[in-house]
């Protein structure tokens, strides 16, 4: 019997001599990596932005895009649903275009002492108003509150009973801030004081979005199976498309690199289900939210992105369903998408979310991909999940076999190689892989080894005599998405069915 063996059969110096061969012993698994596409601030200088770098905390995002720039709330918004996973950032910057602004303007001269609560993208700050108080007094006041408050996205200036807020960094992004007044209403305890009037300008006239082909070049090969990107416009989208595209991008056959996008966006029904049928990606997700959700689209994609990453990362195949992302808050009651309207969104390859047990929750995380390419109905990329799925086993499938046979030499069914040596042949891989599904079947991925057996075909390429040619056709198992009962009840069962 010859075993395969790199000591060499001519040594003759005495005595013992081992080699390792780790082949069998591989049980680990690819750590599942995030990745955080997010904008600094506008004054930003920090040498990491426009590369990739590893932040651990949010802290280090501040010092990067600055405190209250995009990056920064981002990662504060994952690690509020994921304290313990790897995340990465790609800090970008935006030069041109012009920055959102907005108006709070009070009205109206103070009858009654108390306290003002104004909200800032979801985050409330509180203004001491004092009896006789004008509005040159309060808008000062708030001004100054709002620029002593940390990690605020504006910047605030007074002037004669109005605040200007903009926003610290340029760009589409800063629309999305919301200003909000006594958010939770007399129940919570926030009312305006007797005598004052405050209306709100919204945060608009931001313009502009990042190129993000640079940014995306510097990731390199690095693999990251969940990408949060904070921009949703189509020319960003774009660029993640053809970056991630299964031709010659991050799931084409050369680079095996996987990974799915999640982005958020905020609209009217009308406006989502127009913007969802512009889009058609299997490898990007984008949630669709009400205008009332007050914290800012990329807070929401953060902790989405994160939610899913603490999911996906513990089983590729279990739905994401019911997961709460910490941190975001549903839209009042009477302003939340509605069941017929969440199913629009789902059927125009929107993302959505509910508001169960006092928590803003993963409904179905559906992708963009909804059409062939004849322009036909497609379900196949449905769900983000089947996308996990897939990237598991074949990153699976590549630990086994090139740890099992990376050296080994090839050769036809039924030659006759004696014990021991490095040949595989058609049948031994086949075996392999049918191994392989039982594997994956065992950990609850797969399913019907039986028809996967009959369907699978391993061979020897008639063309190549150094390459094995492999159809694998695994059956993922899918999600429980809706249990229909049908309540078929009895006043009173008959005597003689009792």
């Amino acid at each position: 019997m010859a075993i395969s063996s790199t000591i060499p059969p001519a040594q003759r110096v005495p005595l013992f001599y081992a080699e390792m061969d780790s082949s069998m012993a591989n049980s680990g698994s690819s750590t599942l990596r995030s990745l955080v596409i997010g904008q600094v601030n506008d004054d930003a200088e920090h040498d990491s932005i426009g590369k990739l770098v590893l932040v651990s905390r949010s802290e280090l995002a501040g010092q990067i895009g600055g405190i209250g720039s995009v990056l920064h709330g981002m990662h504060q918004a994952y690690r509020k649903n994921d304290t313990f996973g790897e995340v990465w950032c790609l800090p970008v910057k935006l030069t041109q275009g012009a920055a959102a602004a907005g108006k709070i303007t009070v009205t109206g001269a103070a009858t009654a002492s108390g306290v003002l609560n104004v909200y800032v993208a979801g985050v409330r700050v509180q203004v001491s108003v004092v009896n006789g108080d004008t509005p040159t007094a309060v808008a000062a006041a708030t001004a100054a509150a709002i620029n002593a408050k940390a990690g605020m996205y504006v910047t605030a200036l007074a002037a004669l009973g109005v605040v200007s807020l903009t926003a610290k960094f340029k760009g589409l992004l800063g629309n999305d801030i919301q200003l909000q007044l006594n958010r939770l209403g007399t129940a919570g305890g926030e009312s305006t004081p007797a005598g004052i009037a405050v209306a709100f300008t919204p945060m608009a006239g931001g313009a502009g979005s990042p190129e993000l082909q640079d940014a995306l070049a510097a990731v390199g090969d690095e693999a990251f199976e969940f990408i949060g990107c904070a921009f949703t416009d189509a020319g960003s989208l774009n660029a993640l498309r053809d970056w991630m595209n299964d031709s010659t991008g991050r799931w084409s056959w050369s680079q095996q690199i996987y990974g799915h996008v999640y982005g958020a966006r905020r609209g009217e029904l009308g406006e989502l289900v127009a913007f969802g049928s512009t889009r058609n990606d299997q490898h990007t997700t984008v949630h669709g939210f009400e205008p009332g959700v007050p914290q800012p689209a990329w807070e929401v994609a953060g902790a989405w992105l994160a939610r899913t990453a603490v999911f996906i990362g513990a089983d590729p195949a279990r739905p994401t369903q019911t997961g709460v992302l910490t941190g975001i808050d549903a839209a009042p009651e009477g302003e939340r998408f509605m069941l017929n309207e969440r199913q629009s969104l789902l059927t125009s390859g929107i993302a959505t979310a509910n508001a169960k047990g006092g928590a803003y929750r993963i409904e179905r995380s559906v992708t963009t991909y909804q059409e062939n390419s004849f322009g036909v109905e497609d379900d196949s990329y449905l769900d983000s999940e089947t996308l996990h799925t897939s990237s598991y086993v074949l990153r699976y499938l590549e630990s086994r076999i090139t740890s099992k046979y990376p050296r080994h030499k090839l050769a036809n069914d039924g030659t006759k190689y004696g014990a021991g040596q490095a040949i595989l042949t058609p049948v031994v891989a086949r075996g392999e892989l049918i191994g392989a599904y039982g594997e994956l079947e065992d950990r609850g991925i797969v399913e019907n080894m039986e028809a996967f057996e009959t369907h699978l075909i391993v061979e020897r390429s008639a063309t190549n005599p150094n390459r094995v040619d492999v159809l694998f056709p695994p059956d993922y198992v899918n999600q429980l998405r809706v249990f229909a009962l049908v309540n078929q009840f009895r006043l009173q069962y008959p005597e003689e069915a009792a």
